[in-house]
């Protein structure tokens, strides 16, 4: 990409940003939305086998994993729609108030999950409550990352959008490592009887405790955004038909970078740990820490990916880091196979991560100067939305699936090649479109 440039449309006055003292307690405030939303997704995923148990009994365990991932998968399917209304907010209203409806409803989702009954306490009416409560979360989800990134990109300073937005995506790592790390101690310190009994619901009940502490720390920014959105003046529908009209190819190209990154995410920092206790038959404890180190990983690497796109173009990280990513995943699947052992599994997942994390920090800022601040928001939102409910929402479902019908356990591995080539195509394409505006 080009180099940042003072008078873009990223917004705001370079000396705004770089004079604040409190640029570090900003990054939290603007990302701790997607932290709650990744710290619930991952809890979901290393307890994917117990809620299958709980909620979807079935004639088989392969039965109700799959029932499991498929109601953590629904709740993606709320996503495009909630990207297109919080875009639109976010575009029309301001980002700050997009991002604290999120917020809000997005603990109302996790807190729901964390005291509904089980199937043995209220029947068929408990996998329905569940799915209604993944949709709450997928909606307030789908115009989160969107928002937040384009919010970050705003307010960075010339020379450090690639550091800035690369935090988006530290913060699910910070995200999947407390949520592993308090999966990991409640399998731990808690019988089995009792983690089946209430233990689950911990994380669930913990997570919504960040929703108060995140609109605090919006709070104590009352200039987060700097200028009124750019379409405040705007209906809705204008904004939107100036996405389909003007930002439609753009989009397409922002989909494409989606779909490798989150093919990625979703197999290496969450189905693995799935992976590791159905089929290499690793203990619970063992397949949590996968994310325990994954979601390290990613929060130390995605800020190095920023940096490095901020002093080397950021097509040229994502370039390389994709290929590596891609070319490597295949090989690190059979090793796990192979030679089976901890210290396999820990270090093809530590590899594949710090992969995935470099390319995540560098496309922050590719996908963000995609779009022209008017309808960053709704536009980003979209894309990200849509890519992620197809391609990531439903990929531990997908391969799950693909395992059981096919019998070859590396079929999470071509899920991500070709999710990768796709996202190379798209990298083509990808270009500076932010100081085009109306």
């Amino acid at each position: 990409m080009k180099a940042p440039r003072a008078d873009s449309m990223f917004g705001g006055h370079v000396g705004d940003a770089a004079a604040s003292p409190s640029n570090r307690q900003l990054i939290v405030a603007i990302t701790i939305g997607n932290g709650l939303e990744f710290f619930d997704l991952t809890v979901f995923s290393f307890f994917a086998v117990l809620l299958g148990k709980l909620f979807f009994p079935a004639a088989s365990a392969q039965q109700q994993l799959l029932m499991s991932v498929a109601t953590f998968g629904v709740g993606f399917i709320a996503r495009p729609l909630g990207g297109v209304v919080i875009g639109l907010v976010a575009d029309r209203f301001g980002r700050v108030l997009a991002m604290n409806l999120t917020l809000v409803t997005m603990a109302l989702g996790t807190g729901m999950i964390g005291i509904l009954p089980t199937y043995a306490q209220i029947g068929v009416a408990a996998p329905v409550l569940v799915v209604l409560a993944r949709l709450l979360q997928g909606f307030s989800a789908g115009g989160e990352v969107g928002v937040s990134t384009s919010l970050l990109a705003e307010r960075a300073p010339p020379g450090e959008r690639g550091y800035y937005t690369s935090w988006q995506f530290a913060s699910q790592g910070a995200a999947a490592l407390a949520g592993s790390f308090v999966g990991f101690l409640l399998s731990y310190f808690l019988e089995p009887a009792a983690l089946e009994s209430w233990g689950w619901r911990v994380p669930f009940l913990a997570g919504v405790l960040i929703a108060p502490v995140g609109l605090y720390l919006r709070a104590r920014f009352n200039a987060i955004e700097q200028h009124a959105p750019a379409a405040a003046a705007r209906r809705s529908s204008a904004v939107l038909g100036t996405v389909l009209r003007r930002d439609g190819g753009a989009v397409l190209t922002a989909l494409g970078l989606v779909v490798g990154g989150t093919a990625a995410h979703f197999i290496v920092l969450y189905y693995m740990s799935t992976y590791a206790i159905r089929v290499l038959h690793l203990p619970m404890d063992t397949a949590l820490w996968c994310g325990i180190l994954s979601g390290a990983v990613m929060f130390v690497a995605a800020p190095i990916g920023g940096r490095l796109s901020d002093r080397t173009g950021s097509k040229r990280v994502a370039l390389w880091t994709r290929v590596a990513l891609t070319v490597l995943i295949l090989p690190g699947f059979w090793l796990i196979r192979a030679v089976p052992s901890i210290a396999t599994m820990y270090a093809v997942v530590m590899l594949l991560a710090a992969l995935h994390s470099i390319n995540a920090g560098a496309n922050g800022v590719i996908l963000a100067e995609l779009f022209p601040k008017s309808t960053r928001a709704t536009a980003l939102s979209i894309a990200y939305a849509g890519g992620v409910s197809i391609f990531g929402g439903f990929a531990q479902f997908i391969v799950t699936w693909l395992i059981g019908a096919t019998g070859n356990p590396a079929a999470p591995a071509w899920y991500v090649i070709v999710c990768g080539v796709l996202s190379l195509i798209a990298l083509a394409f990808a270009s500076d479109r932010s100081a085009q505006d109306d």
